[in-house]
């Protein structure tokens, strides 16, 4: 199986060498996780807040955006899973990966008290990831749609007896205090974001690590899984994710997203995906990236 490289245009969805991205969508408001992702990686573009991933996604589908920082994996809260379902039907590509450590903040309206604090408000994830603090004051935890959009309702209300968990960028955004720095219960806490872009960016073969993401369906028979990585294991390739999910209501129709190490104009990649074909119904590469330093710093 053979991946070809887009041309690298202006006015593609990968912006062409020398010309970064002008606009890099997320979901979220302003002082999200996501938003500082963007920050870091894309520190020239201008972030884009979307109200959802379908948003973000459509962004750069129409053109609005460059590319899309979007969330996928979390150390402590596992796979995000909506992009698992939109990520085959988007017509979008993976061009590029990015780690971020989390850190949550106790933020408050100025001048509050710890406990004067009734409730926390934050996103479903981050509440999960900062249980010890709320068990610790008896917090009533109250979900919203996401971290840095508590942080503004917090603000609004300016009620001491409401608090977020968010970013120390929210803190700075909407003017909060913060009561407490850090409070994740796990210091290796860590979001993998994907880069998504309308045309792929292939990277040549032998320039450095590469990870290759695809999808694919096996056909309905037994020991068709087994078979079908079979290839990976003979041919010594890596995998570092396999995750399966299921399409249409169908329980005969198991879906499988997985990430390998290698590139698939390697030999050894193009014969496993080669194997892989043989037994799936369907096998799409969803893109072929760089991959992150951070996976050579924390194997």
């Amino acid at each position: 199986m053979t991946v070809d490289a887009a041309p690298d245009t202006a006015g593609s969805g990968t912006p062409a060498p020398g010309q970064g991205p002008r606009r890099i969508a997320y979901q979220g408001e302003p002082g999200a996780n996501s938003h500082i992702a963007c920050a870091d990686a894309y520190p020239d573009a201008e972030p884009v807040a979307c109200a959802s991933f379908e948003d973000a996604f459509a962004a750069v589908s129409d053109g609005s955006a460059d590319l899309a920082m979007i969330p996928i994996d979390n150390t402590l809260a596992g796979r995000v899973a909506d992009i698992h379902h939109f990520l085959p039907t988007s017509g979008l590509h993976i061009v590029g990966e990015y780690f971020l450590p989390i850190h949550f903040d106790l933020l408050v309206v100025p001048g509050t008290a710890i406990d004067q604090v009734r409730e926390v408000h934050s996103h479903v994830h981050a509440l999960g990831q900062c249980r010890k603090i709320i068990r610790e004051h008896g917090f009533v935890p109250v979900i919203s749609g996401d971290t840095a959009g508590a942080a503004r309702e917090v603000a609004e209300w300016a009620d001491p007896t409401k608090a977020a968990l968010a970013t120390p960028l929210a803190a700075q955004t909407y003017g909060l205090e913060t009561l407490a720095r850090h409070v994740e219960d796990e210091d290796h806490n860590t979001t993998r974001f994907v880069v998504l872009s309308r045309t792929p960016d292939v990277p040549p073969v032998g320039i450095g690590p590469t990870v290759t993401t695809f999808i694919f369906n096996v056909r309905n028979i037994p020991a068709a899984l087994y078979k079908a990585l079979g290839g990976f294991a003979t041919n010594g390739i890596n995998m570092t994710k396999l995750e399966s999910y299921m399409v249409g209501g169908a329980f005969a129709a198991t879906m499988f997203l997985a990430e390998v190490d290698g590139h698939p104009d390697e030999p050894a990649l193009a014969r496993a995906l080669e194997e892989l074909a043989f037994f799936s119904t369907e096998v799409q590469v969803m893109g072929v990236y760089p991959a992150h330093p951070h996976r050579a710093e924390n194997p």
